[in-house]
C-alpha cells in the first residue's frame, strides 16, 4: 500500500539551489515518487511513498525545511504509486500568478462544516478556482464555473465583483486559493474565504449524506479521479490531451486509445496522432513482453 501526501508552506527559502540537492537526494534515498516544488516564497509537494515510511518521510521533510508543520497536508493511500518518477522542481512561485504571497491580516480559512454553512447561503458566491475540465467531473453545489485555462486569469474574472461580496473559493488541496484569495485581499475584497485544505480535506472529514460535493475530484497523477471516499474514481485520462474521460466518452468514435478522445479530436494534428499511435504501439508491445512501459502502474 502507498501514501499519497501533499502538503504546502509559504515560507521565504534561500539558499534554493542546495535545497534541491538535498531534496533530491531525500527523494532517491526513499524511493519517493511525485514532484515537489520550491521557491523563493515557500514549497508545494504532491509525492507517494511505501505507507510504511510515512511517519519517518513528514518527520525528515520538516526538518529539511526547518519547520515544525505545513501550512496544510493530505493523506490518502493508494494501491499502487501513482506518480511515474521523483522530482524537485524550482520556480518563480509555488503557484504562477505573477505576484508573490503576502501575509493576510486575518485568517480566512473555513473547515468543512463551516463551509457547509456558506455554502448554503444564498447571499454567497461559490467560485471553483480550478480549470474547466476539473469542474466538468465534480464540483460543489451552487459553484460557479469561471472556465480558466490559465490561472493567471482569475485576477481578471473577479472584477466583476462588488468588493465586498462575500466570496468563498475552492480547490482541490488548497494552495491555489492561498494565491487567489491573499491576491483580491490585497486588492480590497475583505470578504474573501476559502476552504481548508480544499476538496480533498472536505470529503475526508464530511460524511457523503452531510456532503455539497457532487462528482468526482480530479488528482493530477495516474488515479485520475477520486471519489467522496478518496478512492479510485470512474474516469480514465485521454493520452492524446490529458484530461479525464469517461466511459461514454470511451464509446464514441472520436475515442483511440493512447491517441484521442471527444475533448481532442478536433484540435490535434494528423502528425500529432500519427506521433501519439507510434507511442501507444510501443506501450502495446511492452505490455505483451511484459516489461516497463509508459504510464504503467506499479502495485504494492
Amino acid at each position: 500500500m502507498y501514501t499519497i501526501f501533499g502538503f504546502y508552506k509559504f515560507k521565504q527559502l534561500k539558499k534554493i539551489s542546495k535545497l534541491k540537492d538535498k531534496l533530491q537526494n531525500f527523494i532517491d534515498d526513499y524511493k519517493i515518487k511525485g514532484t515537489i516544488i520550491i521557491s523563493p516564497e515557500g514549497i508545494n509537494g504532491s509525492i507517494s511513498f511505501l505507507k510504511k515510511n510515512t511517519k519517518q518521510i513528514k518527520i525528515n521533510l520538516k526538518k529539511i525545511f526547518a519547520i515544525t508543520k505545513f501550512d496544510n497536508e493530505n493523506i490518502s493511500f493508494n494501491r499502487f504509486i501513482p506518480f511515474h518518477k521523483g522530482r524537485v522542481k524550482v520556480k518563480k512561485e509555488v503557484v504562477p500568478i505573477g505576484k508573490r504571497l503576502k501575509k493576510k491580516v486575518k485568517d480566512n480559512h473555513l473547515s468543512p462544516k463551516e463551509w457547509n454553512n456558506f455554502v448554503l447561503n444564498k447571499d454567497t458566491y461559490i467560485i471553483d478556482t480550478r480549470k474547466d475540465f476539473e469542474f466538468r467531473i465534480g464540483t460543489f453545489k451552487r459553484s460557479i464555473n469561471p472556465k480558466l485555462n490559465n490561472f493567471r486569469d482569475f485576477s481578471k474574472y473577479f472584477k466583476k465583483f462588488n468588493k465586498n461580496s462575500k466570496i468563498g473559493m475552492f480547490c482541490t488541496g488548497g494552495i491555489r486559493c492561498e494565491k487567489a484569495s491573499d491576491y483580491l485581499y490585497n486588492k480590497g475584497y475583505k470578504n474573501v474565504f476559502q476552504l481548508k485544505g480544499g476538496i480533498i480535506n472536505y470529503l475526508s472529514k464530511i460524511k457523503r449524506k452531510e456532503s455539497l460535493w457532487k462528482g468526482e475530484c480530479f488528482v493530477f497523477d495516474n488515479r485520475v479521479s477520486v471519489n467522496h471516499s478518496l478512492n479510485i474514481g470512474k474516469y480514465s485520462i485521454c493520452a492524446g490531451c490529458r484530461e479525464p474521460i469517461s466511459v461514454k466518452d470511451k464509446k464514441s468514435v472520436k475515442f483511440e486509445e493512447g491517441v484521442s478522445c471527444p475533448n481532442c479530436y478536433n484540435k490535434s494534428s494528423i502528425e500529432q496522432k500519427k506521433r501519439f499511435r507510434m507511442r501507444q504501439s510501443q506501450i502495446d508491445k511492452a505490455k505483451k513482453e511484459k516489461k516497463d512501459y509508459m504510464f504503467k502502474k506499479i502495485y504494492k
